[in-house]
């Protein structure tokens, strides 16, 4: 309770660069290279964002207690807005707010204040802004007990918030504290600025992707930092409050950069399975459906694994009979697994989503 919050940068590069430090930096950065080069193989970039920006959202959103079903999640559709369940509209929200803003990063190199606010717009769909009204306060969830209360003043996160952004965009040669390790400082300041009502995890992890691809780290937003967390949630809220309590700062940067190298090593290997996949169900639509294929096809089934009649209609610019006539040949050749679900057919990619799932 008596942590004060600093402006970046609070510590120096000889107090975060430790020789543990130091041995993990090397193995996350080689593995996220690896996962940089390895996205870029893939002929369709809104494949990999689609499909792994909806996976990163459900983890992001599970680690909040937004809970969807993989069957719930690609059944959504955000251009239509018609949804399945609550948790799924939630989840489909957080991957168009990641997209809103890797979309602002790609064309203008930089983030605003009001680009972050326009990200948690799209995550919650309001428009509530930055707290105005003290008494926001973090308590644990078990005993009810206040851990942490943020700044209160909205002058004060406003002065915060700019001194993040401006620590955001610092070059490598402005500053000689590591990038990775730089994501690990802001990840850890924007949840402890707290600067919301409510969406603070999930916009914090937006960011995250969205510093990789500024930092030219990654390319696309597609590494799958959130399914760590999910996996390790008690140890990232009990690490944030002691680098608060006891400045453990130590642990808390080597929990990022090991989530950096564990994510990143498992999305290598799905970016991997995908380019395979879709190499071998190429080879099978020009060997048995040869007057069917086209690479548009091909992208819309694994742009969405759980595809439509809509979503062939819209993607293919083709008649609704048309598409009726794929579809149903694909599943006749055992490409895709017609499903009733409610009144709707959709056309499952069951190998694309064994291997999202696995």
């Amino acid at each position: 309770m008596g942590f004060k919050l600093e402006k970046l940068p609070f510590l120096s590069q000889k107090e975060l660069e430790t020789a543990k430090v130091l041995r993990q930096l090397a193995r996350s950065h080689r593995q996220i290279a690896e996962l940089k080069g390895a996205a870029g193989t893939i002929p369709n970039e809104s494949i990999l964002i689609d499909t792994l920006a909806l996976q990163e959202a459900k983890d992001s959103s599970e680690i909040e207690n937004i809970i969807t079903t993989q069957d719930e999640l690609y059944q959504g559709d955000s251009e239509s807005a018609r949804y399945p369940s609550v948790a799924a509209r939630e989840v489909h929200h957080y991957s168009k707010a990641l997209k809103t803003g890797f979309d602002r990063i790609r064309k203008k190199q930089f983030l605003r204040l009001n680009d972050v606010l326009a990200i948690q717009n799209t995550l919650l769909d309001s428009r509530v802004g930055l707290r105005s009204v003290a008494g926001t306060v973090l308590k644990n969830q078990l005993t009810g007990a206040v851990v942490y209360e943020p700044p209160q003043d909205r002058d004060e996160i406003e002065r915060l918030m700019a001194n993040l952004l401006e620590y955001f965009h610092l070059e490598d040669d402005e500053t000689q504290i590591d990038p990775l390790i730089r994501m690990a400082l802001l990840h850890h300041q924007f949840e402890s600025i707290h600067p919301f009502y409510d969406g603070n995890g999930r916009t914090g992890r937006i960011l995250n992707l969205l510093f990789l691809a500024l930092h030219n780290l990654l390319d696309l937003p597609v590494l799958y930092l959130s399914r760590y967390i999910v996996r390790n949630k008690a140890d990232y809220y009990q690490l944030l409050q002691s680098a608060r309590d006891k400045a453990d700062w130590e642990d808390w940067v080597l929990y990022m950069l090991k989530a950096v190298e564990s994510t990143a090593r498992e999305t290598l290997a799905q970016v991997k399975g995908i380019r395979e996949l879709m190499a071998s169900t190429k080879s099978r639509l020009r060997t048995q459906l040869p007057k069917l294929y086209s690479q548009d096809l091909l992208n819309n089934l694994f742009r969405h694994p759980y595809t439509k009649i809509e979503f062939v209609e819209r993607d293919l610019s083709v008649s609704r009979p048309t598409a009726m006539k794929y579809l149903s040949q694909l599943d006749e050749y055992g490409i895709v697994k017609k499903v009733k679900i409610g009144r709707t057919n959709f056309y499952i990619n069951q190998d694309l989503c064994t291997l999202l799932t696995r």
